[in-house]
């Protein structure tokens, strides 16, 4: 029964700890804004960039990954010590799903929040750091050969999955990373169609936007 509560409680922690609005929060706080109501729409840290500034989108950027790796490492870690019976991999997965979609719909935007790049940027370092690096490299080449955050992602967030498959990794994280790659982006479709149309904003982190 205790282990079973644990299991319930750390769900919910996981999903609460995804919901906290890091942009909107900072949005408010130093421009009065609502961050769902500038720019992208997007409460993320490239939204935050744009409509706010570098230091507050870079904070978004931190806390948003923190988020991610707070929950596989020591939530998971915590809960699971509960003689939770369940294989750790599979444990740690799930909740890296449910932060990522806590952060998406969160329920403190009412289940309006970002796309969930920066949370599952800290899934990935908490669970598979090696496995990330070629994402990175792909998000890094691709942003600055285009200065699309949007492609950059994308791009990124297919590529994660395809190293997971060939890597040797728990087929629960397999499973994890080709999910997360699905929602994240379905999450951007209006910025597929936007990219598709040319019509796509380009971001600037050096110099004029």
């Amino acid at each position: 029964m205790l282990s079973f509560v644990m299991l319930v409680t750390s769900i919910i922690l996981a999903y609460l700890i995804g919901s906290f609005p890091t942009s909107f929060i900072l949005a408010r706080m130093l421009k009065g804004i609502d961050i769902r109501d500038v720019g992208s729409g997007n409460a993320g840290a490239t939204n935050v960039l744009r409509s706010v500034g570098k230091l507050p989108a870079l904070i978004t950027l931190v806390v948003d990954t923190l988020k991610g790796v707070l929950v596989v490492t020591f939530v998971a870690g915590f809960f699971y010590s509960f003689d939770i019976d369940l294989d750790y991999d599979f444990y740690r997965s799930f909740l890296g799903l449910v932060v990522v979609c806590g952060h998406i719909w969160s329920v403190f935007l009412k289940f309006k929040g970002g796309k969930g790049i920066a949370t599952t940027l800290g899934v990935a370092i908490g669970i598979a750091p090696k496995i990330l690096v070629p994402s990175a490299i792909m998000w890094l080449v691709v942003f600055a050969t285009t200065s699309y955050v949007s492609l950059a992602s994308i791009i990124a967030l297919i590529t994660f999955p395809i190293v997971a498959s060939i890597s040797g990794v728990s087929i629960y994280i397999i499973l994890l990373s080709v999910i997360l790659c699905a929602i994240s982006i379905y999450k951007h479709k209006s910025n597929i169609g936007r990219l598709i149309k040319g019509e796509e904003n380009k971001t600037r982190i050096f110099g004029k936007k």
